[in-house]
């Protein structure tokens, strides 16, 4: 089989066992009455990305096949993901047991986001394709998988439903075993002459590079958005079907849907990469990714999904999150794997995911959970105290359903601003001159 064809199904199958519940599983958590834990739901993925993307690819680099690693993760984390269903289903939910096992499995997910990079560059080379022209079009099928699984979560009816989690460890099963069918991947086969060679901690050498350093650093505050819209969205979204005026509207009863548009529009924008680095650079590219995401979170933050402007302005935010998540996310390894010796691309990959999907994400959600607290789920906390849980199909008296949309255009807009702040900054501070030859 054609060696793109079969990096394109890895792709497709790594990104849907994402898919099935990363923008879902916030919705499934408040109905099971753990609202004020999502945070630390999608926080764990930050906190277990501080280590196990390096550990996994130091490992992959010296001893373990990156290919053969790359199942090895996956037939975990399906295993984990299964155990935290199953404890989810149950008439009393356990936190500890569903939070324990959730944070199994995706402490093995997470590095396979690296490794799936790493085996398929690696591949790529080997075959004697050009990584910036062949890459993007693979990874659009990555894109398609996760909103295949999102699609396939929402009408199946999964979204509310511990389901998505069972849905996952299916897929990730299917993945790891297909992972061993892929090329191998060589390991490092030179003596190491240091105890950090040893270790396979070299990658970590390249924060002695000034410009590397300073790339890593803002690869990590941009991180600190990547997950606020994946934990918030849905919940947002979802609970106008409690606000007056909005409840019963088709973009409250289908927010994994509306969501999907931004899943669309990445897989458009991960098409235009390669232009935009031979064009532009990676410095200008990361910059328009930090101008997108600031646009990401006003839209949210003066939108609705009632009819008319509301659902205008949120669906534009879908459209801008192509631009915010790929001309950051993709164009960022892709630089990682440019500047980086061969013998450390895996643990390299692991450090930029550490970066962003670790320290970033862990510091974002973390923090995002606290401003939703003090501006949102403050007014719904007064309100139940006093009146108790809302029966299913009410809704919030009109100055309770004010205060709580004008809490979450709040909480959007602080997370626009920090968006701004870290563009303006990464404007001045990043030093890099792009030669369009070189590319």
């Amino acid at each position: 089989m054609n060696i793109k064809i079969r990096l394109t199904v890895m792709n497709f199958l790594q990104f849907a066992v994402w898919g099935a519940y990363l923008t879902s599983m916030g919705a499934f958590l408040a109905g099971a009455g753990l609202a004020e834990n999502i945070g630390w739901f999608y926080a764990v993925q930050g906190f277990v990305s501080l280590f196990m993307p390096a550990v996994i690819g130091i490992v992959a680099d010296r001893w373990i096949p990156a290919q053969k690693m790359l199942g090895i993760c996956h037939f975990l984390a399906a295993a984990g993901m299964a155990a935290a269903a199953y404890f989810g289903s149950l008439p009393h939910i356990s936190l500890a047991a569903v939070f324990g096992f959730y944070t199994f499995s995706v402490a093995f997910y997470m590095p396979t986001l690296a490794l799936s990079n790493s085996v398929a560059y690696t591949a790529l080379r080997q075959s004697g394709l050009d990584t910036v022209t062949a890459f993007p079009p693979i990874r659009v099928f990555g894109t398609v998988g996760f909103i295949c699984a999102m699609l396939t979560t929402n009408f199946a009816g999964f979204q509310n439903s511990y389901v998505q989690w069972y849905f996952s460890a299916v897929l990730g099963v299917i993945l790891a075993v297909y992972s061993f069918t892929l090329p191998a991947c060589p390991t490092c086969q030179t003596k190491a002459q240091t105890l950090a060679e040893a270790m396979g901690l070299k990658a970590f050498s390249l924060f002695k590079q000034k410009k590397m350093a300073i790339f890593f650093i803002f690869s990590m505050l941009l991180g600190m958005s990547l997950q606020i819209t994946n934990a918030y969205a849905n919940p947002f979204i979802n609970g106008f079907n409690s606000l007056m005026g909005f409840a019963g509207s088709w973009g409250a009863n289908n927010a994994n849907a509306l969501i999907s548009l931004s899943q669309i529009s990445e897989t458009l924008c991960i098409l235009l990469i390669p232009f935009f680095l031979k064009r532009f650079g990676i410095k200008k590219v990361m910059l328009i990714s930090m101008l997108a995401w600031v646009l990401r979170f006003g839209f949210f933050g003066v939108g609705n999904p009632s009819t008319g402007v509301g659902i205008v302005l949120l669906i534009l935010s879908m459209i801008v999150y192509g631009v915010a998540f790929d001309f950051f996310n993709v164009s960022g390894s892709l630089y990682v794997d440019k500047e980086t010796d061969p013998s450390i691309r895996s643990s390299a990959q692991g450090v930029f995911m550490l970066m962003t999907n670790g320290f970033g994400a862990m510091i974002g959600t973390l923090g995002a959970q606290w401003v939703i607290n003090k501006l949102v789920n403050v007014h719904i906390n007064a309100y139940t105290a006093a009146h108790g849980f809302l029966p299913a199909g009410e809704v919030y008296p009109a100055d309770v359903s004010s205060a709580i949309m004008t809490g979450w255009s709040e909480s959007w807009f602080v997370f626009a601003g920090y968006s701004l702040v870290v563009a303006v900054l990464f404007a001045f501070i990043f030093k890099y001159k792009h030669n369009p030859a070189e590319n």
